[in-house]
């Protein structure tokens, strides 16, 4: 019955082994769409560890609280991590039909707003801090499974691992490792003003590299009716 039945972007040519010249030449760092996903969650990445990894430095330096206090928020944070997820990639496949970088805009809209919060609670009380780092953390995490799904719609299914380990390296090396030290080196110069400034402009570095991509037209093999519309 179902013999056939492809969806939209399918080619037999997709069925082939690739080798890994026209996996990694044609297929990953000659797609400009998953360069622009790559950069996007370098950013994504420093957003994440650039908050989680200074809490109790942040809370209690700049605010003074307890490293109980501190404490807390950081597994807030971290907990809330699960629901977002779970949201986050529910919004993109039901109410964006499978589209993954609106999705991304979305949530990461969201983080930038519970960010400023986070940032402009400086005199306010603790539930405050602890319900932006919720949100962050409800927010910030779904954009990171995401990209890693956007990757494998926006190539052939035989270059999807190496996609994906593209833009995850992305995240790690420029994201995730710029965050450990980074932070801590602009909070030194420009104190947490320029910490929160930076990961500011990551929000909107992010958003904006997300965007490049809705005009993409889905080329991998999926199983949906919507992969013909991935970006």
């Amino acid at each position: 019955e179902y013999r056939n039945d492809y969806p939209p972007g399918y080619s037999v040519a997709h069925e082939r082994t690739f080798s890994f010249r026209e996996i990694f030449l044609g297929h990953v760092l000659n797609n400009k769409y998953l360069w622009a996903i790559a950069v996007a969650n370098a950013f994504v990445y420093f957003v994440r560890y650039g908050v989680v990894n200074w809490i109790p430095t942040y809370l209690e330096t700049a605010k003074g609280f307890s490293f109980r206090e501190s404490s807390m928020g950081w597994a807030l944070y971290e907990y809330a991590a699960i629901p977002g997820t779970i949201a986050c990639g529910w919004m993109s496949d039901r109410v964006f039909r499978g589209r993954r970088a609106p999705a991304t805009m979305l949530f990461m809209s969201l983080t930038l707003l519970a960010l400023i919060v986070y940032w402009l609670n400086l005199e306010g009380p603790l539930w405050i801090d602890y319900a932006a780092l919720i949100a962050i953390g409800f927010l910030i995490y779904g954009p990171i499974m995401i990209i890693g799904l956007h990757a494998l719609d926006l190539v052939p299914k035989k270059a999807a691992g190496t996609a994906a380990g593209f833009t995850g390296f992305f995240g790690y090396a420029f994201g995730s490792a710029v965050a450990g030290t980074g932070v801590g080196w602009i909070a030194d110069r420009w104190d947490w003003t320029g910490v929160f400034l930076t990961m500011v402009v990551c929000c909107v570095l992010t958003i904006g590299f997300s965007a490049l991509t809705l005009g993409h037209r889905g080329e991998s093999s999926g199983v949906g009716p919507e992969r013909g519309q991935a970006g």
